[in-house]
């Protein structure tokens, strides 16, 4: 009998007893606690933190679920045949088929009920293409965006939201629409711009007066934020600063957990239908980090520091099998990093707004194009880490010359004339410039006639729009996010006269593929390939049912939320197979209480 087995034999020595427990309260554990508590458990979700949120928060809550009623009403319908045949050519023959179909079948239920019973709201986007081509692929209609959220209902619970990442936030706490970008960054371009600029700074200015940021949510933050508010509303037990120390084990099965209160005292908590573990994945573990993820990728991560692995790392001590995640065990973004004097960094992820724009190249230390800079963020990142045998694009500069940096900002230097702006991003080190190519080469210790014969190559095709080289332009999705009045490839022009400038990317998990291997409906499997009894994991802690792949926009989001729903219609009952027979295995159950409706 392992410690994991010495554990309270019955619940006069338990000092709570639920019938489900949660740990994470991002997406994940948030969903599988509304639904539980709907379906009549009684429920407990405990968070590591002060606030909920995790990766979510900071995300851009996009999330990809295929089949929905939202996609017929934003008029682009989709069908899980489809996304079937899609998935089919992505994935292949990488295993994880039945978790797959589990998605895929429940997926539209799943949407359906949350939006139902409680606060969260998605509106399908008509354009927001698949980031990868193939059969089956939607140019719309799978990636779905969370409604924006007005957090003065939250009142003082508002400070339990993670913030987004701060270079997300305008004027020192304001979170800005994709919608709005473009009329705050030109304010003066036209009266509908100050308009709008007007109303979306004046809100935000009255908010600071009782709030320590602006309280117009978008993106992930609102997701969170509708969940919350939606637990909040129902009156399910959420303790923060409550850390999983152990899981409790006896006789084979999950039973309960150790944790941490706040105040410093440790409790055992009973799990009459099982323990469900959401806590962030594996991105932080000491360990595991550099046991799985490549050295060039191991330096720079945009999890929350807090996600140390907790629930991994307690699932291994119980002989949960962790799987390597297929074609990468991170889920990744290029990132260019802002160094102040103090120390501290800013981060900018690069999504959309300018690797896909007409005029840039990405180069490694030979000078050389390594990847279609149009591709996903991901696949950008897969094209860095396939390229290092010696180490040659990691880290890799994106080099632009001064009329696109005008037209389409570069990272953190936002798009325009601003040249005091521009300056103090040279003087930082973050932006590096300089008259000539030649001269770019030797700053950032690239090789020169590498570059010369880059940007000469390049400028003979894109001078008829074409990029043979590495096909830019040449799916929806890149199309999508170029620049379409750039004739005829949105995606590509000729690198003009400089000055020029160049930021520096690295490697950044985002996400992991990686995780506690599963069954469809969130169980844990030991190291022979059976359920652990009691044992749920699901968001960062599952390991990807997309085996490393990118398939679309919000491919993590997704299905943290429908494999959320189905742990919680598992262990309420509603699903065939509930059994494991949790009713007969553990003689604590008592019988379901159905409630809400």
């Amino acid at each position: 009998m392992s410690r994991n087995d010495a554990a309270p034999r019955n619940a006069a020595q338990w000092d709570e007893q639920v019938d489900l427990l949660i740990f994470g309260a991002g997406a994940a554990g948030m969903t599988t606690a509304l639904i539980a508590h709907h379906e009549g458990l009684q429920v407990m979700l405990c968070e590591k933190t002060a606030a909920v949120g995790g990766i979510t928060s900071t995300s851009g809550g996009t999330t990809w679920v295929p089949g929905t009623r939202l996609s017929v009403d934003a008029g682009v319908p989709d069908t899980i045949g489809d996304a079937r045949r899609f998935l089919e050519s992505v994935v292949g023959d990488r295993g994880g088929d039945a978790a797959r179909e589990a998605f895929l079948q429940s997926g539209p239920e799943a949407i359906d009920e949350l939006e139902r019973i409680s606060a969260v709201k998605f509106v399908a986007a008509a354009a927001h293409p698949d980031y990868v081509n193939g059969p089956g692929a939607a140019y719309g209609g799978r990636a779905l965006a969370p409604v924006p959220f007005d957090a003065r209902v939250l009142g003082r619970d508002f400070v339990r939201v993670r913030p987004p990442r701060d270079v997300f936030m305008g004027l020192g706490g304001m979170m800005v629409n994709r919608n709005d970008l473009n009329a705050l960054l030109f304010p003066f371009a036209s009266g509908q711009n100050f308009k709008r600029t007007v109303e979306v700074v004046g809100r935000y200015l009255i908010d600071r007066l009782r709030f320590a940021r602006g309280t117009q949510l978008v993106m992930g933050n609102a997701l969170a934020a509708r969940l919350f508010y939606s637990l909040r509303e129902r009156g399910v037990d959420m303790r923060f600063e409550t850390p999983l120390v152990e899981l409790v084990r006896e006789q084979g099965r999950v039973t309960g957990a150790i944790v941490t209160s706040p105040d410093g005292t440790r409790k055992r908590i009973g799990a009459r239908r099982g323990v469900v573990l959401a806590t962030g994945g594996l991105t932080r573990h000491p360990v595991l980090r550099k046991q799985l993820f490549p050295a060039a990728a191991q330096p720079l991560s945009l999890s929350p520091d807090t996600h140390t692995g907790d629930g991994l790392d307690r699932a291994v001590k119980v002989e949960a099998r962790i799987e390597d995640g297929g074609d990468s065990p991170g889920l990744w973004m290029p990132c260019s990093i802002q160094r102040a004097p103090d120390g501290t960094e800013r981060v900018w992820p690069h999504i959309i707004l300018d690797r896909a724009k007409p005029g840039l190249i990405a180069v490694n230390r030979h000078g050389k194009r390594f990847v279609n800079e149009s591709n996903s963020y991901h696949d950008f990142v897969m094209g860095m880490l396939r390229d290092t045998g010696d180490g040659q694009s990691v880290p890799a500069h994106l080099i632009v010359d001064a009329a696109f940096l005008r037209d389409y900002g570069l990272g953190l230097v936002m798009p325009g004339r601003h040249r005091a702006r521009i300056a103090s991003f040279v003087r930082s080190g973050y932006l590096v410039t300089a008259p000539t190519l030649r001269d770019l080469a030797k700053k950032l210790d690239v090789d020169v006639n590498g570059l010369l014969q880059t940007v000469e190559r390049f400028n003979r095709d894109a001078a008829a729009g074409q990029d043979p080289e590495f096909e830019r332009g040449g799916s929806p999705m890149s199309r999508f996010n170029g620049d379409p009045a750039q004739k005829p490839n949105p995606c590509v022009r000729p690198i003009g006269d400089g000055p020029y400038y160049a930021v520096t990317v690295r490697p950044a998990d985002l996400a992991c593929s990686a995780g506690l291997s599963g069954t469809e409906n969130g169980e844990v499997l030991d190291t022979s390939g059976k359920p652990i009894p009691g044992l749920f994991a699901c968001g960062n802690d599952l390991a990807s049912i997309f085996r490393g792949t990118y398939p679309g926009p919000g491919t993590t989001l997704g299905p943290a939320i429908v494999f959320g729903w189905r742990i919680a219609k598992f262990a309420a009952g509603r699903l065939s197979g509930q059994a494991r027979d949790a009713h007969t295995a553990n003689p604590d159950v008592v019988p379901l209480r159905r409630a809400n409706g």
